[in-house]
């Protein structure tokens, strides 16, 4: 019975050794050259205190062709629109976008670059937490 078990192992591992049909390689497709952009302040799962504004600070790329825009949108609505200052078109920039934090609770910010022919990048998300204010009592 072992031996049996053995040999049913071993025609499963030969017939497992070659699963291509129709001599389909293992050929890498190589990812889309798109545009990036990143979060540079605040980090993601930031605390910050209900009224407080704070500069939100976006950096994007792409070197090949470059950016002309970036976007932010806060909780998934179209918040800022940020457009280079030398050229309509560069490889790199950096935006600052001032937003005062409203609403207590957790906010999704998601970044996207584009390029003039509007080619995105994959959305950045960070989470931003907003506190609520503490209570002075009067002294």
């Amino acid at each position: 019975m072992c031996r049996s078990v053995m040999l049913l192992l071993l025609a499963l591992l030969a017939a497992g050794c070659n699963l291509r049909t129709n001599n389909a390689t293992n050929t890498p497709f190589p990812t889309p050259n798109i545009p990036q952009v990143r979060f540079l302040f605040p980090e993601n799962n930031s605390t910050v205190l209900e009224g407080t504004e704070i500069v939100i600070q976006l950096l994007a790329e792409d070197p090949g062709a470059g950016v002309t825009r970036v976007e932010l949108l806060i909780d998934d609505v179209p918040y800022q629109e940020g457009r280079p200052e030398v050229s309509p078109v560069v490889p790199t920039f950096t935006v600052n976008m001032p937003w005062v934090a409203r609403g207590v609770g957790l906010h999704s910010l998601t970044a996207l670059a584009f390029r003039a022919d509007g080619t995105a990048s994959s959305p950045v998300l960070i989470n931003v937490e907003v506190l609520p204010r503490p209570e002075t009592t009067p002294g």
